[in-house]
């Protein structure tokens, strides 16, 4: 019964289109990559770009077949929701990147693009610091989800 029931299980991911996230396979072999002065975007995306593809990272712009420019990587904060006494319930964070990426004449082969990434995260005055914690936390996961994006964004480029 388990063994048809697992096989049953396997049936329907392979149905539905289930695949593991392998390598990317970007239209470039060398890029570089331009970001803030010490945001950790730069380095994260640089990481990610080199361990997830066979696309090399360069450390300037020489030589490069793509220039990827993160603009801004900011994130924020707003109140959500209050309780009927007036404390805060929930926070909605907010994480926002804008990029853009041109090739080695300066063409632009993405135009500035906009990422927004979003989490709501509730809140309890008892349990402030697992709550900050658990904000950083989300902050990461946020930034890491972007730079996914930009990664997915940067496969789909057409070279000329």
């Amino acid at each position: 019964m388990k063994k048809m029931l697992l096989v049953a299980l396997c049936s329907l991911l392979v149905a539905c289109g289930f695949q593991l996230r392998g390598t990317a396979s970007l239209p470039f072999e060398k890029i570089y990559v331009s970001a803030p002065e010490g945001h950790p975007i730069g380095a994260e995306l640089r990481r990610a770009i080199q361990s997830g593809s066979n696309t090399l990272v360069l450390d300037n712009s020489q030589d490069t077949e793509a220039t990827l420019q993160i603009i801004s990587a900011v994130n924020s904060k707003n109140l959500l929701s209050v309780s009927g006494s007036g404390r805060v319930r929930e926070f909605q964070l907010h994480y926002r990147t804008s990029f853009r990426l041109t090739d080695e004449k300066g063409r632009e082969l993405i135009p500035t693009s906009k990422i927004a990434v979003s989490r709501v995260i509730p809140f309890s005055d008892s349990l402030v610091l697992a709550k900050q914690s658990e904000e950083r936390m989300l902050v990461r996961e946020m930034r890491s989800d972007s730079i996914q994006q930009i990664i997915r964004r940067l496969e789909k480029v057409q070279l000329q």
